[in-house]
């Protein structure tokens, strides 16, 4: 597998970079920066870049089945958002534990239900980090009616949704505890079976976000260790690319044949000298990724 020297693609200084997802109907890639509160857009051809406020940290997004609607997860809920006219509307969901808690990262699985975690609150109402710690959190699957069932508990820190290109394994992990795992997961029922130690105790960094390629290759991002570890389906290391920036935080294949891969990053605990932390980065590739998982709509 080849692969291009990673190189910034919108030096916006985000706090917290994340939630990158790839609009193949828009040409555009989505992100979030959870201390400032605030949605990027970049549409890919032109590299025009748009802002949007919130009025809490945006942790997570997710496409829909109406291309220009999306899913917005906030710290405390989700909310229905229409990029086009700005329009935001309450989703339903909100957390039982906020504000004690927060919501992170999420994505949609292959049947179209938003699966989204939550972690110990770090961020304050004004959007500065502050001290967090226990396990508060919980992995909730949304389904399109708008139910949610807690799937995994006790966990402090949610990080990493991603399938497998077969949909049978399902990959999620809880990033204090430097490990991926990996669960069965029923493509006709979209429920998870128990979990296994999948990628665990590598010295760079944490797993932060990750994207697979349809080779099956996790792409995962590590926070603190400055690149990115392709893990191959049996969890072996294949390859670790190395990253100009300290943290970067999530990934997501995109472009005109799925080979671009668009890389969140923080400026949030990084070093002096790293100047461009918390830039959108690109990195072209030789492998294509997976199509984005739409939410199911029911209205």
């Amino acid at each position: 597998m080849n692969y291009s020297k990673p190189s910034p693609i919108a030096v916006v200084g985000d706090r917290c970079g994340e939630g990158a997802v790839w609009s193949a109907a828009q040409s555009a890639v989505f992100w979030v920066d959870i201390n400032r509160f605030l949605i990027h857009r970049l549409d890919y051809p032109s590299r025009q870049l748009q802002t949007w406020v919130f009025d809490e940290p945006v942790v997570a997004l997710a496409l829909t089945e109406d291309d220009q609607r999306l899913l917005v997860a906030l710290g405390s809920k989700l909310i229905w958002w229409w990029p086009h006219t700005d329009e935001r509307l309450d989703h339903g969901f909100t957390l039982p534990a906020s504000p004690q808690a927060r919501l992170n990262d999420g994505r949609c699985d292959p049947l179209g239900n938003f699966w989204v975690g939550s972690m110990f609150n770090n961020v304050s109402p004004e959007g500065e980090s502050i001290g967090g710690s226990g396990k508060p959190g919980v992995l909730y699957r949304i389904s399109a009616d708008g139910t949610a069932s807690p799937r995994v508990d006790g966990l402090q820190i949610s990080n990493t949704l991603c399938w497998s290109p077969d949909r049978t394994t399902f990959y999620f992990g809880d990033s204090p505890t430097n490990e991926i795992r990996a669960y069965s997961y029923d493509a006709e029922s979209g429920d998870i079976g128990p979990g296994r130690a999948f990628f665990s105790g590598f010295e760079r960094g944490e797993p932060d976000g990750s994207a697979i390629d349809r080779e099956g290759y996790l792409w995962n991002c590590r926070y603190g260790g400055g690149g990115i570890a392709r893990i191959a389906p049996d969890g072996q290391l294949d390859r670790f690319i190395e990253m100009p920036t300290l943290n970067p935080t999530t990934c997501v294949f995109g472009g005109p044949d799925l080979s671009t891969l668009f890389i969140t990053s923080a400026a949030n605990d990084t070093l002096p000298g790293d100047r461009l932390a918390g830039s959108l980065w690109m990195i072209e590739t030789d492998v294509a990724g997976l199509p984005e998982n739409k939410v199911k709509l029911t209205s």
